[in-house]
């Protein structure tokens, strides 16, 4: 029987396939965990591109193109950064026509006053007709580190097929 993020998945890559789409992802608190699940999927090689793990600041700004300055301002955990990940994303990978990021704080450290363990920001950057969409939500999930890690898999592939449905 398959989990739900298995179900997700595959129907992401279905949406995917029906609209000759390919998937790429960026991921920090979930540290692979997002590429996994989706390359878990049989078939996903026909639409699943590439991802990066990029825990560190220096590894976001390199890999990513996000700005010091964002970094410096808002912090890894922050809407801009999710935002900038996004469209990093798509810069670094001309083929996808998707990009899923995550960056978060699991836990059980991390937190400070204004950011939660357990809160996570997702960016979400699209190709479309008329250019690219870049957008970004955050979600606050409770439990551990693995309960974290994992609902914010299962949140940023049900965001991804909700947006895939609409267009």
């Amino acid at each position: 029987m398959q989990t739900h993020i298995e179900l997700l998945s595959a129907q992401l890559g279905q949406l995917l396939l029906r609209q000759r789409g390919w998937l790429a992802t960026a991921e920090s608190c979930t540290g692979g965990l997002l590429a996994a699940a989706v390359t878990a999927t049989a078939g996903s090689s026909g639409w699943f591109d590439q991802g990066w793990v990029t825990y560190s600041n220096s590894s976001k700004h390199s890999q990513l193109g996000v700005t010091h300055a964002c970094l410096e301002e808002f912090g890894a955990v922050s809407q801009e950064t999710a935002r900038e990940m996004a469209a990093g994303v798509l810069a670094m990978a001309p083929r996808a026509t998707l990009a899923l990021t995550t960056t978060g704080i699991a836990g059980p450290g991390g937190a400070t006053a204004d950011k939660p363990v357990g809160l996570v920001w997702f960016g979400f950057a699209q190709r479309t007709a008329e250019g690219l969409v870049v957008q970004a939500v955050s979600r606050v999930f409770e439990g551990d580190r693995r309960s974290v890690r994992e609902a914010s898999v299962d949140f940023s592939l049900t965001t991804a097929c909700t947006l895939l449905q609409s267009t």
